[in-house]
């Protein structure tokens, strides 16, 4: 399959660059729609495709397709993702944006750890990952459901543990009555539209204060 990125930018032809990695179901109808509506608000938002234009409709196809990506090969397309998006908002900027659901919250996550990484501002929706930020830049925002059998509440406190001892700022905010995918209007099982909102609103209000 081709490998089919997603790249968008503002009206006004330029803005803060911002990363945008997908679930497990791959860059679907519900991802370039958030990278539209990120690019309503001023950001140049790029969407890497992992499994190269492959999609999953449902957990058994989602499942198949994650097993299939290999971490070396998820990596450098990370790596050269973020790189283009530096490019293409110019030398000026001082960094970038991340924002990952589910399987691209664990991938945003390892970006804003890596060294000399361009990361300001990281948010995480329904991921954990251990691991050493004291080298990061990045501030962190994470948006975790009530209940969630794929995200275990001793992932979310090594992380919150991590962050506190790398001394990065960092966010965590849960929602009353939400389950995984609460935030994706594709998953109608669900999808919590109050929740939802407010998530929007603090991602918006996270990235335009983190990337100044």
């Amino acid at each position: 399959m081709i490998k089919k990125d997603y790249f968008v930018k503002p009206l006004s032809g330029s803005g803060k660059g911002v990363l945008a990695l997908h679930a497990w179901w791959g860059l679907n109808a519900f991802m370039r729609g958030f990278c539209d509506r990120l690019a309503g608000e001023g950001f140049t938002v790029l969407a890497p495709d992992l499994y190269h234009g492959a999609i999953a409709n449902t957990i058994p196809e989602a499942e198949k397709l994650r097993s299939k990506l290999k971490r070396q090969a998820a990596s450098q397309a990370i790596h050269q993702a973020a790189e283009r998006l530096r490019q293409e908002t110019g030398e000026g900027q001082e960094g970038i944006g991340v924002v990952g659901f589910s399987l691209g919250g664990y991938w945003a996550l390892w970006l804003a750890e890596q060294p000399a990484s361009a990361v300001l501002a990281t948010v995480v929706f329904y991921g954990t990952r251990s691991g050493d930020y004291r080298e990061s830049r990045s501030a962190f925002q994470v948006h975790l459901a009530e209940s969630d059998p794929y995200v275990s509440a001793s992932g979310v406190k090594a992380l919150h543990k991590c962050l506190k001892a790398a001394g990065r700022t960092a966010e965590f905010h849960s929602y009353p009555g939400t389950s995984h995918w609460f935030f994706e209007d594709d998953r109608t099982d669900a999808y919590q539209n109050e929740a939802a909102d407010l998530a929007w609103k603090r991602t918006h209000e996270f990235l335009q204060g983190s990337l100044k």
